[in-house]
């Protein structure tokens, strides 16, 4: 007999909601240290801030340490390497908050194809709500007389990085499956340790000589940028969505990303100066409803 799914309690709804806020600014911070970091630096010193000090305080979390190792691949080396590289060579931190969010998309596809999981009515039409935005933020930026500062290869490696983030997801449900009373934060802190030599040997190997050491010299900004990137963005977050992950479906909690691009076109409005055109504001309101749609839609459907 198959076990339903746990509700959404009211710590579950405000853990989300606070990864949105998080992960919608993290694309301004990223935006300010890939200024004086290359791309694999930023990720190798991103995941130092993430370890120290918490890899000698918290345990190590009890399960396989496979899960630990695809986790930090994917999560770490595939998601952020391919992020970093695209906001490097042509993507702005409006654009990559909302291209992010295919990562809903490939997670249905995945769960679907490894897990089985079956998308709900609500989920459905969430994701053609969701899809319809996304469609108005590439007309945007297809449509003449804009000029986003994007690239072909800043695309195509954005949408990479959405593809690992949600291979992340489900490496975190099965481990989940195969062992369900682990720690999320462990979990979190010592998966972080996996990136850290695959982004060194990264820079050895593909950053300039020239520039291997610039970032010793990079200012007060770029090092808190980074510091934020690694406590809150990977620890605190992450933490809090490995923790969803554990007690709901993968294609459940997947949808709750889409309110990221909201807070990102903010913040890009507030902190960056990017404007905010018509088309945007069409995809950020169908956004917003795709979230009303699973969240609410859900639980009108359980009652």
């Amino acid at each position: 007999m198959t076990q339903a799914p746990a509700r959404f309690s009211a710590r579950d709804y405000a853990a989300a909601l606070a990864v949105v806020v998080i992960w919608g600014s993290n694309f301004v911070a990223m935006k300010f240290a890939l200024q004086d970091f290359t791309p694999f630096q930023l990720g190798a010193v991103r995941y130092v801030f993430a370890i120290l000090p918490l890899v000698f305080i918290v345990k190590a979390p009890r399960l396989h340490w496979k899960w630990v190792l695809l986790y930090g691949l994917a999560q770490g080396v595939g998601q952020f390497g391919f992020l970093f590289s695209a906001l490097r060579v042509g993507m702005t931190a409006a654009l990559a908050s909302v291209l992010m969010q295919t990562q809903v998309f490939f997670t249905a596809v995945f769960g679907f194809v490894l897990l089985r999981e079956r998308a709900s009515r609500p989920l459905q039409l969430g994701l053609l709500l969701a899809a319809l935005g996304l469609c108005c933020f590439g007309i945007n930026y297809a449509a003449p007389g804009a000029a986003p500062a994007t690239t072909l290869w800043g695309l195509v490696l954005n949408l990479c990085s959405a593809a690992m983030w949600a291979a992340s997801n489900i490496v975190a449900r099965k481990a989940q499956q195969a062992s369900s009373d682990f720690d999320a934060l462990g979990f979190v802190v010592w998966s972080s340790l996996v990136p850290i030599l695959p982004f060194v040997l990264l820079t050895l190997v593909f950053d300039p000589a020239a520039t291997r050491w610039e970032w010793v010299n990079a200012p007060w900004r770029s090092w808190a940028s980074a510091a934020y990137l690694g406590w809150v963005a990977t620890i605190t977050a992450y933490a809090l969505w490995t923790g969803l992950l554990k007690r709901h479906p993968a294609n459940r909690v997947a949808p709750f990303s889409l309110g990221v691009p909201v807070v990102g076109l903010a913040a890009g409005m507030g902190i960056l100066g990017e404007s905010i055109t018509p088309w945007q504001w069409a995809g950020v309101a169908l956004v917003v409803a795709a979230l009303g749609c699973v969240v609410l839609g859900g639980l009108f459907r359980r009652r």
